[in-house]
């Protein structure tokens, strides 16, 4: 531990320090300002920001921890911040000089919408980091595989739990499949989409913990999990890996954009020429974690494109989907105290809600508003009160302040569900239409036009000129003007100004007067004390 704080980065001890702050942990000599009283008797706790500390001082004050959970804390942080630097050397590594396998790591942490998934809150004491080597040339090298798939069911607060964890190497051997026993009372087993049901947990003992520590002697030496929405499975399970190939993220539909990932169903049959499961039957995350097993190897072994044709089947469904998005507004970071009820509230218009529980225990929620047309979708996030910001997609979206029936004060955020960029071929069709006439007419037209044109061309330019002269006359007068307000507004301002300090000054002198005669009667009061002992 201590060659590891040693020799890390300020950032990174900084980052502990305020962690350790947060958390309101004390070592051997107290908190962080206790320590800095104790260890600095020049500048003490006056100093306490750690950015503005040494090296020396933050790793001290971090050594002073002796408390094995406190050290384990520090550990994750610094295996954390081990593999962000592992990532980015991955986003650096030469093309020309990388496996094939690697070459898919990289396609996955270089995507977009890799830093939006993946950002996990690793700290949390029931996270698993994995260590990805002291050898990061050997790390990048390594072409060990695992694929891994959960299944979820939803928890009586919102959340989602994994019940069922299969992982599949790269023989596409089994070498986990397991139940897992959530810890909150379930209120859906999503049977038809997981394919669990409550008896198949009435046996399973197995917690996420311990799901853990069966998959850390396979996420060694650089092994590469996979997956597909890879960052799901890896949220619910609390394991953070730095080499991951998401196939979601890695294979793409020709001539679509990155913010449309294709389905596990859709690849397997575009890519595999197989069925992955008949129409409306469960999953089952064995076969789902073979699947993008299978996916990467076609790619690694047989040279397989990542771009995707899209059948016309494709373009109907996804034209459809777009449709319906341009049709809603999706409210998100919607407080859990805010009843559903109240969101018609917030929003305008004949609108259906449906809601989306959290994702974390105690976290936000969200919610799709369906309108019957876009056009009711604009005109309701029109109406909404507040600034239009972009979020990380580029979507247009409002910070809305109102006060629902609890009393206090709930903010949430309106969000469009497409670009304002993007205008319907129809749109587009109608005023092409508007602006392009007969060509016929254009002609006849034409020679009266120029005709009229000759004969008022000089009285117009005539008239234009004395305008210009008019509006540059105006311009200048309030430019004048408006520069001479200002002054005087910069004038009264300096001399308030002056008039303040020179009050301050006085109430200075004042002080130091008061300050003197005290002095002076300290002074007398010490003679007059030495004078008679």
């Amino acid at each position: 531990m201590e060659h590891k704080l040693a020799t890390a980065e300020k950032k990174v001890l900084v980052e502990l320090v305020k962690l350790v702050q947060k958390k309101g942990l004390e070592g051997e000599k107290g908190g962080w300002k206790e320590f800095l009283n104790s260890y600095d008797k020049r500048f003490g706790a006056s100093l306490s920001d750690p950015s503005r500390r040494s090296n020396d001082v933050l790793v001290a004050f971090l050594l002073s921890f002796d408390k094995e959970e406190d050290r384990q804390l520090l550990a994750r942080v610094l295996q954390c911040d081990a593999n962000r630097n592992l990532i980015e050397k991955f986003k650096q590594e030469s093309p020309d000089k990388e496996t094939p396998e690697q070459r898919l790591v990289r396609m996955t942490i270089t995507h977009p919408r890799y830093p939006i998934y993946y950002a996990f809150p690793s700290h949390a004491e029931d996270w698993f980091v994995t260590k990805s080597g002291k050898k990061q040339s050997k790390v990048i090298k390594s072409t060990r595989m695992l694929a891994i798939d959960c299944e979820m069911v939803t928890c009586e607060d919102g959340s989602e739990a994994v019940v069922r964890v299969a992982a599949v190497d790269r023989d596409l051997k089994v070498v986990l499949d397991k139940f897992v026993k959530p810890s909150l009372p379930v209120i859906d087993y999503k049977t038809e989409i997981t394919g669990v049901t409550a008896e198949d947990l009435e046996k399973a003992t197995l917690s996420v913990a311990d799901i853990q520590k069966k998959l850390r002697r396979f996420l060694s030496k650089g092994t590469i999990l996979v997956g597909h929405g890879l960052h799901n499975d890896l949220q619910v399970l609390k394991v953070d890996h730095a080499r991951v190939i998401d196939t979601s993220l890695v294979f793409k539909y020709s001539g679509a954009n990155n913010s449309r990932t294709p389905s596990l169903l859709n690849l397997c049959k575009s890519v595999l020429d197989e069925e992955l499961r008949m129409e409306g039957a469960a999953h089952n995350c064995v076969h789902d974690a073979a699947a993008a097993m299978k996916l990467v190897l076609a790619v690694v072994e047989k040279g397989v494109e990542t771009s995707i044709p899209q059948t016309e089947k494709m373009l109907e469904v996804e034209k459809t989907i777009q449709e319906a998005k341009k049709a809603s507004l999706y409210l998100h970071k919607i407080p859990r105290n805010v009843p559903s009820q109240e969101l018609k509230g917030v929003i305008t218009g004949d609108f259906k809600v449906e809601v989306k529980p959290p994702k974390k225990l105690g976290g936000y929620y969200s919610a799709e508003v369906v309108f019957s047309s876009q056009d009711e979708a604009n005109q309701a996030f029109d109406n909404v009160d507040g600034d239009i910001v972009k979020d990380k997609m580029g979507l247009s979206q409002k910070m809305v302040e109102f006060q629902p029936s609890s009393g206090s004060v709930s903010r949430l955020y309106v969000r469009k569900n497409v670009q304002d960029a993007e205008v319907s071929a129809k749109k587009r069709s109608n005023t092409e239409e508007i602006k392009v006439s007969s060509k016929r007419r254009k002609r006849e037209n034409d020679a009266k036009e120029t005709r009229e044109e000759n004969v008022n061309h000089c009285s117009s330019r005539e008239s234009k000129c004395e305008n210009h002269i008019k509006e540059i006359e105006e311009l200048k007068e309030n430019h004048i003007k408006e520069t001479e307000e200002l002054k005087e507004n910069h004038i009264k301002e300096t001399e308030e100004l002056k008039e303040k300090l020179k009050a301050n000054e006085l109430k200075l002198k004042a002080k130091e007067l008061k300050l003197k005669a005290k002095e002076r009667e300290v002074e007398a009061m010490v003679a007059e004390y030495e004078a008679n002992h």
